[in-house]
């Protein structure tokens, strides 16, 4: 009889240990998870920014989980209905923010043309600071991401090629998207949050001897490997600064 109470002993103590394991190991896994439209979303035939945080963590930490939750077509104002599932869901370590590119568009290609942008600078600040703040009281950090400049390619100057839009400038499809950068910029100053400027990356890309912007696109709009490539290396910087282990 001491024997079977011996062994139920150890057997009951066994389980009980691979369980508090089980929640350790669950407990110290790191969550990182990426926040966007179609920039940020996989792509085919295209090396994402998450793929390579991802494929950089795999050596240190196969545990360590990078979450794409990009949407293509998204606004501010659309991801606020997946918020909760998306990115609150997934109990993040960090959320990595990115918006802005389809919140500032101003559809003229439209009969008849829109006269305003998708969404408001307003609306957009308010949306944004209001990921942040949710992000914050969940006890994640955030590292908020400007979006990308555009191009001009025939089929948008076709599509986008008039007022406020300027075709004949190399910048005339961003007269309306820097405005919104700005505001990413001034919301992440203000909430004291870590920043990759895409924007200004892209430019100093671009005035480098021997480099054009144009060739970090596929389409004017999506970043190809090249551009994807360049947010993954700036954000490796910020996530190495965070101390988490990386």
């Amino acid at each position: 009889m001491k024997n079977q109470k011996h062994h139920i002993y150890w057997f009951v103590f066994a389980i009980f240990a691979i369980g508090m394991c089980t929640v350790e190991t669950n407990a110290q896994k790191l969550t990182i998870v990426a926040f966007g439209d179609s920039t940020t979303a996989p792509r085919k035939n295209v090396v994402v920014y998450t793929k390579v945080l991802e494929d950089e963590f795999k050596q240190k930490d196969p545990d360590i989980r990078v979450i794409n939750s990009g949407v293509p077509g998204n606004t501010t104002e659309i991801a606020r209905e997946r918020f909760e599932k998306d990115v609150l869901a997934h109990k993040p370590d960090v959320v990595i923010v990115q918006f802005g590119t389809n919140d500032a568009a101003v559809d003229v290609w439209k009969n008849p043309p829109e006269t305003l942008s998708r969404v408001s600078k307003a609306d957009y600040e308010k949306n944004m600071r209001g990921f942040i703040t949710s992000i914050k009281k969940s006890g994640a950090k955030v590292i908020l991401v400007t979006p990308a400049p555009t191009r001009w390619t025939d089929k948008l100057k076709e599509m986008y090629g008039k007022p406020p839009y300027d075709p004949k400038d190399v910048d005339g499809f961003n007269v309306i998207l820097k405005d919104y950068v700005d505001i990413a910029r001034r919301v992440a100053k203000d909430e004291g949050i870590r920043t990759v400027d895409l924007f200004a990356a892209y430019y100093k890309y671009d005035q480098q001897p021997g480099q054009k912007m144009d060739d970090l696109f596929l389409d004017g709009l999506h970043p190809n490997t090249a551009g994807q490539k360049i947010e993954a290396e700036l954000l490796l910087k910020q996530l190495r600064k965070m101390k988490l282990g990386l």
